[in-house]
């Protein structure tokens, strides 16, 4: 996310000056001609915000410093206001942010919640976090934070500037707790859903990346074992025109293409998986992918229920009433993190309910992507009332299912794992049995 300052003049010679923020420099240098061309203004300048390296001298003493600004003289200006004598003030070389990890954001999520929770204030909070975060991109951004909070600007807007810094639902909600009335409860919710989106993404890499590890070195070793070691024992049995058994002969078969044919099996190796990532970045691509993760065996179904987890979770966080339902489901869509599953939310179910009147649950049902329990207790929670207590059931019963489902994957995966292994193991040894078997024949025996 970057942040642009623009000026420019009004047809009467009024000058008029604001800021847009954007994911790129381009796309808010395209925003701001729009305006301009919209507006029937003259552009005059267009500045980034960036990082400036400033050293001043007070009372003998030299401070050194980092300050986010969109020119060199407005740091002079600043610095020269606090009483210090600017000895130099240059723009960062390298200015460009390492993002936080998500560990680093949550713990600053729950260090908050816990300070929120023994009364604090949220200014001494962010003044202890500034000290206290060594991470330097999240330090800068709680600084930078703190300082526009302090200066009145409106909350929502302050942490939308830094979504690529905190990610957008964690910027949303912690922009919606500072204005809110429920801020201790709005920033342990938020915890709670990182901590959960978190742990459930390393359950399932942990479930999935040491077999997937496991099958590669099995086939580099199948592979080299195929295409090296097998074909130097079988030739010597061709070198001598004897004829070879079904499997060792389908067997040198295949060696000999992997060896005349190098390239070609490398690009055919390689090529798709190139071609899939690069789809999955295309919107219409992550928007296929992440329907067929909901939809393939086992996996899919975990991902699916975690999903509507995450979706009724933060629905609690945020539902206040029946009659403002429909910004706490468009949140708890973006947050779910499956493009498919938000885009049938707000392509399919919140048109439904805003345009025809149809209720939550007939509009849930419409999306396709709530399960038969989901939608039975959304029904039960519509006709008593319950809405968000039901939501906050649903979405510890799923957490509890989930956590429970993926241990017996890990077990499923590994005892699958170890009976490929064997299969493969038994066909090598089978084949190498074979070779053995085969003996020339005897030149007294042709006569």
């Amino acid at each position: 996310m970057v942040e642009l300052k623009f000026s420019a003049v009004k047809t009467n010679g009024t000058t008029v000056t604001g800021t847009i923020n954007s994911e790129t420099v381009k796309s808010g240098k395209n925003k701001i001609s729009s305006m301009v061309e919209k507006y029937n203004l003259q552009k005059l300048v267009i500045a980034k915000k960036r990082n400036f390296i400033y050293k001043v001298k007070k009372n003998g003493k030299i401070v050194k410093g980092e300050q986010s600004a969109f020119s060199r003289e407005e740091v002079v200006n600043a610095v020269t206001k606090l009483g210090y004598e600017v000895v130099s003030v240059n723009p960062k070389l390298f200015d460009f942010q390492i993002k936080p990890p998500k560990q680093e954001v949550l713990s600053f999520v729950k260090i908050s919640a816990e300070l929120l929770k023994q009364k604090l204030g949220y200014g001494e909070i962010m003044n202890l976090l500034v000290n206290d975060i060594k991470q330097k991109t999240l330090k800068e951004t709680i600084r930078q934070i703190n300082n526009e909070l302090k200066k009145g600007t409106d909350s929502q807007v302050v942490y939308s500037r830094y979504e690529s810094v905190l990610g957008k639902f964690t910027s949303y909600m912690l922009g919606l707790a500072a204005k809110s009335g429920n801020m201790t409860q709005i920033y342990e919710a938020t915890a709670k859903f990182l901590e959960r989106q978190m742990q459930f993404k390393k359950d399932l890499r942990s479930a999935l990346i040491t077999p997937i590890v496991t099958l590669f070195v099995l086939f580099l070793a199948v592979l080299f074992y195929v295409g090296y070691i097998f074909p130097e024992t079988a030739k010597l049995f061709t070198k001598f025109n004897i004829e070879l058994p079904p499997m060792t002969k389908a067997t040198l078969d295949f060696s000999e293409f992997l060896i005349e044919y190098p390239i070609v099996i490398t690009l055919i190796l390689i090529i798709p998986p190139i071609i899939l990532w690069r789809f999955s970045k295309t919107k219409k691509g992550k928007l296929l992918i992440d329907k067929w993760l909901l939809r393939i065996p086992i996996i899919g179904s975990l991902i699916h229920k975690t999903t509507i987890e995450v979706f009724c979770r933060v629905f609690y966080t945020l539902y206040t009433g029946a009659a403002e339902s429909i910004e706490p489901i468009k949140i708890a869509a973006e947050a779910a993190d499956n493009a498919y599953f938000e885009h049938q939310i707000k392509t399919v179910a919140i048109p439904l309910m805003l345009k025809k009147g149809v209720g939550l649950t007939d509009a849930f049902e419409a999306t396709g992507v709530f399960t038969e329990t989901a939608l039975s207790r959304f029904h039960s929670a519509e006709e008593t009332g319950t809405l968000k207590s039901t939501a906050l059931q649903l979405a510890n019963y799923y957490e509890s299912e989930t956590v429970f489902r993926l241990k017996n994957i890990v077990e499923l995966v590994q005892v699958t794992i170890a009976m490929i292994i064997m299969i493969v193991m038994i066909g090598l040894t089978l084949i190498s049995a074979e070779t053995a078997t085969i003996s020339p024949k005897n030149p007294l025996m042709g006569r």
